[in-house]
């Protein structure tokens, strides 16, 4: 395993992940101030895109976007001219963390928000991101944002984000960087029984909790729309497609096709990045040609 990932190797074999160095809360929304930093393939940060995307945020606080190819030094900004990012100065995004915390000695992860008032990173928190700006940016939402996190359902969407976490958004990757046969099969199990659970939940439902979109529906799309393209042969979660689910495909399928989601995925960025950076998984970095994504645009009939 890479230097990068060698901390986050349990006793086991099994992954383990790197916690978050930055916790601040957006709670005060201030349009112009803050700057969301996050790469297009990683889905933690997609959560984050979409919600700004879906709640009319993109006036109220800056996108900047890491080059999908991540090397030995960490996330670049190698998509911008002269490959620095306009904003900072920085080439990468650890200059942006130890400027943050000159002791830090972690993996620079995205998404994280940028200060300009205080230049420094406030959080790279990335479950509390979303919902601080679910919440606390209500009085910056455009007119008919949805409401994401309903205060009736919020129990009921901690409950089933949290069970997504441990056994699907991180399974993927519990399976994918396991070092040990066993650490892979546990995560393999777990996620595929997961995943067979919630085909059956929304063989009756079109959203995951309360009949509505919230942010649990964006936190499993995430993961799902990178499933086929990347997890599948990448990471060895091959028991079964995405395509292959009664109920998950179409489920994911509405999701894509609703404004947010789909003009949000960049499978370029995500292929590029699992295939060609993941060097221990994937020495020779050749990105596949596949799969085919026509399928993502077939009517869901779940409406």
């Amino acid at each position: 395993m890479t230097a990068q990932f060698a901390k986050e190797a349990g006793a086991k074999g099994e992954f383990v992940r790197q916690p978050n160095r930055f916790t601040e809360r957006l709670t005060t929304p201030e349009a112009g101030r803050y700057v969301l930093y996050v790469c297009l393939a990683c889905p933690w940060a997609h959560r984050s895109v979409i919600v700004r995307r879906l709640l009319g945020l993109e006036d109220a606080i800056a996108l900047r976007v890491v080059d999908p190819l991540r090397d030995e030094r960490g996330w670049r900004f190698t998509l911008d001219e002269g490959g620095v990012d306009p904003v900072t100065g920085a080439r990468f995004a650890m200059e942006l963390y130890r400027r943050s915390d000159p002791e830090f000695d972690g993996r620079a992860t995205v998404p994280f928000v940028w200060d300009t008032a205080e230049e420094r990173i406030v959080t790279n928190d990335y479950p509390q991101i979303t919902l601080d700006l679910d919440t606390a940016w209500a009085p910056l939402h455009r007119d008919g944002a949805p409401d994401l996190y309903p205060e009736r359902l919020r129990a009921e969407i901690d409950e089933v984000a949290e069970a997504n976490f441990h056994a699907v958004n991180n399974g993927v990757y519990k399976c994918g960087f396991a070092t040990t046969q066993e650490a892979y099969e546990e995560a393999f199990d777990a996620l595929f029984a997961r995943l067979d659970e919630l085909d059956r939940l929304l063989a009756g439902q079109r959203y995951l909790v309360g009949g509505q979109l919230t942010e649990a529906d964006v936190r499993l799309y995430t993961t799902l729309v990178r499933f086929d393209a990347a997890y599948h042969g990448h990471f060895k979660c091959n028991e079964r497609k995405l395509t292959e689910y009664a109920h998950l495909w179409p489920y994911a399928r509405d999701l894509f096709q609703t404004p947010g989601f789909g003009d949000t995925t960049d499978f370029a960025h995500i292929k590029a990045h699992y295939y060609a950076t993941h060097e221990q998984i994937n020495p020779t970095r050749i990105v596949p040609k596949g799969p085919d994504l026509a399928g993502w645009s077939v009517p869901h009939g779940r409406g």
